[in-house]
């Protein structure tokens, strides 16, 4: 696939994930991100977000980096949104009923704070939490949460830890959805078989991009589905330089902190067609 304005090259297809990627952790950019993303984004390649974010707080960063991709990956794959002139439509939406696994979950953990976000893109949640972006949000009781299907169930429980949720997920057999813990300690389930590599998959053949030329970036278990995605493919899958170790076990190579900018050194490395070709 050649660069559509002056086919001088193979444009390649670059997920980001962003928090602890593209983000620190006070939500600024990670040192060099902007002027690396830039860069990619004027020599024709596809730079894009897959991201366990809703989109509500995903555009933001869009817009911020300038970027003008053909699709968003949100909420872990669930959601890819499609950009529609200057607005955007949620083009692909998978849900599942949560009512079986909110109630596994309240047995064991009935003082958390549970949100879930509908095939509409609305959230509903039994308590506010700063960091959520609950825009257009609705406050309900704990059973209304399950009344609809959704595309995904965040869970957030104080005083428990990475560790607390791994075993809160064997004990609950939670199999039959996906499920990530973030880098703020919080549960986030997706549908059975969704994650950001199975919608970049879908991006990837909408575009028509060679497998091979594809780059993924994350830090979080949320981003392992990814990473063999790209992998599978002949791609490159990079994992930041704090990820956890089986994060990093999932990677085709490491990164330098996020801290330290390392998307922008690894983005650095993907060619750029010169001026003078084609």
């Amino acid at each position: 696939m050649t660069d559509p304005s002056t086919g001088s090259g193979p444009r390649w297809l670059i997920g980001l994930d962003v928090d602890g990627t593209i983000l620190l952790q006070d939500e600024t950019m990670s040192p060099g991100v902007p002027e690396a993303v830039a860069r990619l984004r004027d020599a024709g390649h596809e730079v894009t977000i897959a991201t366990g974010r809703s989109w509500m707080a995903t555009r933001r960063y869009v817009e911020e980096l300038g970027l003008t991709p053909a699709f968003v990956v949100c909420s872990n794959g669930a959601v890819t949104m499609r950009r529609v002139g200057d607005d955007w439509e949620r083009w692909s939406v998978e849900t599942f009923d949560p009512s079986p696994v909110l109630g596994l979950l309240r047995e064991r953990l009935p003082d958390a704070r549970y949100m879930v976000e509908l095939g509409s893109g609305q959230r509903l949640y039994t308590q506010h939490l700063d960091d959520w972006t609950l825009d257009g949000g609705r406050q309900v009781d704990f059973d209304e949460l399950g009344a609809l299907p959704v595309s995904r169930i965040v869970v957030v429980s104080p005083g428990h830890d990475e560790e607390d949720f791994h075993r809160l997920v064997a004990d609950a057999g939670l199999n039959e959805v996906s499920y990530a813990i973030g880098w703020t300690a919080w549960l986030d389930i997706a549908p059975q078989g969704v994650d950001k590599g199975t919608a970049l998959e879908r991006v990837r053949a909408e575009l028509g991009f060679e497998g091979g030329r594809v780059l993924v970036a994350g830090d979080g278990r949320n981003d392992i589905g990814m990473f063999g995605w790209a992998r599978s493919l002949g791609g490159r899958a990079v994992a930041m330089g704090q990820a956890p170790a089986e994060v990093k076990d999932a990677a085709g190579e490491i990164a330098d902190d996020v801290a330290d900018g390392g998307l922008a050194v690894v983005l650095a490395t993907v060619p750029v067609p010169s001026p003078a070709a084609g």
